[in-house]
């Protein structure tokens, strides 16, 4: 491929999907992050796809080694253990998503959580089912689509909307990898809170982590029902859930705290500083340490 002063990356024109924004958003991440300047050329004309330094989405090509990647040729483009067939996002992941993430650990959870689920859409794999008729999921796709004009819309409208699409994508990408690095970060003084628990079935932080971090960690130790911590001026109970994505608790909290708070709370806990407990019993709030440690051997003992 040509080599220029700045980072060629071409895409199809047209029609965009979560793919092939992804891929681009990707790309240009890398780029920024190495200081590289990029132009997103859109186009289904050879000729063009000669400027790439990267080409994406289109081309019928996959050789990453030439930094082309396409999976809509016959045959695809090969697919993950479980299944999933490579999309663009995809192929462009396996490629630079460790160096980008300056982590295996963190790009493969990416690959995970985002990655996966976007090159399954793309490929048209179903992942979920829906429990209510007519209900689904809002995804990350569905918001791509948003940004996809009318068909009446000229070509010129359609290159705009799909670089507002990309930056979008980059916003979410960079964010969802900032937060995988907290928690893999975090991971060790988690686990040793854990460790030090005197009761393994309450953890308690005398600093607060991100929610998320927490609950991703804890989820690997079965005993753990509770952690306690705390949050702004305040003190929090929760209860750990079953499974990471659901929203049943191990141990809810007790029946007759829920929706309750200040003077009703008090009254049915004998927490003097309690303040309130979520209608679903996955999280109590209190004013001092010492409060929310009595709510915990309330809930534990229930």
């Amino acid at each position: 491929m040509k080599i220029l002063s700045k980072v060629i990356i071409v895409t199809h024109s047209g029609n965009f999907h979560a793919d092939d924004v992804f891929a681009v958003a990707t790309l240009e991440l890398l780029c920024a992050k190495e200081g590289l300047q990029t132009e997103i050329l859109r186009s289904r004309d050879s000729k063009i796809w000669e400027q790439a330094n990267y080409l994406v989405d289109v081309g019928g090509e996959n050789t990453p080694e030439n930094n082309k990647f396409d999976h809509h040729q016959i045959g695809g483009a090969g697919a993950r253990a479980n299944g999933i067939p490579y999309a663009a996002f995809g192929l462009v992941w396996i490629k630079i998503g460790t160096k980008l993430c300056e982590s295996e650990a963190v790009a493969n959870i990416i690959d995970e959580i985002i990655v996966q689920s976007v090159d399954a859409h793309d490929g048209g794999t179903e992942i979920i089912s829906s429990l209510f008729k007519n209900v689904y999921p809002y995804t990350i796709g569905n918001a791509i689509s948003a940004f996809v004009p009318d068909r009446e819309k000229n070509v010129g409208q359609y290159d705009q909307a799909f670089s507002n699409a990309v930056i979008f994508a980059k916003g979410v990408l960079a964010r969802e990898i900032n937060k995988i690095k907290d928690i893999e970060g975090n991971k060790d003084f988690i686990k040793k809170a854990y460790e030090n628990a005197e009761d393994k079935r309450l953890v308690i932080f005398d600093v607060s982590y991100n929610e998320f971090s927490v609950s991703t960690v804890l989820q690997k130790f079965p005993e753990v029902i509770y952690t306690l911590y705390p949050k702004d001026s305040s003190w929090h109970l929760k209860a750990v859930r079953k499974e990471p994505h659901g929203f049943e608790s191990r141990k809810p909290l007790p029946e007759s705290w829920a929706g309750k708070k200040d003077d009703e709370l008090v009254k049915v806990t004998g927490v003097s500083d309690a303040v309130f407990c979520h209608n679903g019993r996955f999280l109590a709030v209190t004013l001092s340490k010492e409060g929310a440690l009595k709510l915990a051997e309330l809930a534990l003992t229930a």
